[in-house]
């Protein structure tokens, strides 16, 4: 099947409430456009030497999610035109953002990436770190950013048990956040759960945004 093919099948089996982020890293622009072409307008870069080529290139009605590690350093080359920044995983990072958006007068949203995910090596916020940013009013201060939910990533396994476990915990803790602190913000209710090989758990365990690159574009180029 074709990109766009794939990409039709994929979205015409979500719920209503669940949006695909097209995950075109290492793929060329010309695969995003077959992607475009067939209206879809939400694409996830987890590189920025990757991504400012490809948004000097591509439509700018295209919504894009930085969906990697940010370093700080390379906050400012992204700030003038991202969507939203779904990995933000520290309050080093929460602060450079706020801080670059202001000089271009934008309110960036931002998902706090969450660490649920057995293997020590990938980032995110523990939940207590979470609940005592809010807490201690430390978003608040921050007025060019925007939080609008949670992302995580589950640990590579084919335990599909664990994964499920992993997601349902930071469902909860979504829903938590959600009734304790952000029941009448209505922009607060995005959770990024799930990829390729493990969206279909994600949905039935509440994710509104699924990362999929494999699944729309194929292997990597």
């Amino acid at each position: 099947m074709s990109i766009a093919q794939r990409l039709n099948e994929i979205k015409n089996n979500l719920p209503s409430s669940v949006q695909v982020v097209a995950v075109s890293k290492f793929h060329k622009v010309s695969a995003i456009e077959e992607a475009y072409e067939v209206g879809h307008r939400i694409f996830g870069e987890s590189r920025v030497q990757e991504l400012i080529p490809k948004y000097n290139e591509l439509p700018k009605d295209i919504q894009w999610h930085f969906i990697g590690h940010l370093q700080s350093n390379k906050v400012k080359f992204i700030v003038p035109f991202v969507d939203m920044i779904e990995s933000v995983d520290s309050l080093k990072l929460l602060e450079e953002i706020n801080r670059e958006a202001k000089k271009f007068d934008r309110y960036i949203k931002i998902l706090l990436q969450i660490h649920i995910a057995q293997e020590e090596h990938k980032y995110g916020f523990h939940f207590e770190e979470v609940e005592d940013l809010i807490k201690l009013g430390k978003l608040k201060s921050l007025s060019h950013i925007k939080l609008v939910g949670l992302m995580g990533m589950a640990s590579f396994t084919d335990k599909e048990d664990q994964i499920r476990n992993e997601f349902r915990k930071l469902a909860s803790f979504y829903r938590h956040l959600k009734a304790s602190y952000f029941s009448e913000d209505d922009s607060f209710r995005e959770l990024s759960i799930g990829m390729s090989d493990d969206y279909p758990i994600a949905i039935e365990e509440g994710s509104t945004l699924v990362r999929i690159g494999s699944k729309i574009f194929g292997s990597r180029e």
